[in-house]
């Protein structure tokens, strides 16, 4: 695939990924993307097809995975989500550094896959955090919060497999966190910004 080498973030749930990448997106404007995946469940109030995710059938999803289109799917609670490599492809078509935010499993599927990405686990201090910091949010039942921290224990274990990740960035203090994840990403943020200017 041409354009810059896409990321793989990974990390449980509390890990503060999204707050990391949030900071990121804001500091480099115009340096990262996001792939729009697919899903077949239907949309929530507010939310846009295109923009959100693709949203499409069941028997549709499922043609264009039998068929190579995607580079990683899962079943959740009954519907398919995936990433599509032309999803993907419209990203790097921009010049723009894709951002995949996937789950262990996707991990591993992007794994058997030519995409070459860099891999990046964020992970928390400890399990005893990670708990504290997803009851504070109070937005699940206690079952799925054991299911979550079941995910999590398991991810935490996975991320520590020598290969797995490129880097491992545990989130114990969000400054320190961020400095590293920027370290990280140097080489790749200066390839974008020297494309751009040469433009």
């Amino acid at each position: 695939m041409a354009g810059p080498r896409p990321v793989v973030f990974s990390g449980p749930s509390g890990a503060g990924k999204s707050t990391l990448l949030k900071k990121l997106i804001k500091e480099h404007e115009n340096v990262f993307g996001f792939s729009v995946s697919h899903t077949t469940r239907n949309p929530r109030p507010g939310e846009e097809n295109g923009r959100d995710y693709h949203y499409v059938t069941r028997e549709a999803m499922q043609a264009a995975i039998n068929n190579g289109e995607f580079i990683e799917n899962a079943e959740f609670s009954g519907n398919l989500y995936g990433t599509s490599k032309a999803a993907v492809q419209a990203v790097q078509a921009k010049n723009l550094i894709c951002i995949l935010d996937i789950d262990m499993q996707g991990v591993k599927n992007i794994k058997k896959t030519d995409l070459n990405p860099m891999y990046i686990s964020i992970q928390p201090p400890s399990m005893e955090i990670l708990e504290k910091r997803l009851r504070d949010r109070n937005t699940e039942s206690e079952e799925s919060l054991q299911k979550r921290l079941h995910a999590a224990k398991v991810d935490m274990e996975l991320s520590k497999e020598p290969g797995m990740f490129d880097v491992v960035i545990v989130n114990d203090d969000l400054e320190d966190a961020y400095k590293n994840l920027k370290q990280a990403l140097l080489e790749e943020i200066n390839k974008v910004k020297k494309a751009k200017t040469s433009l």
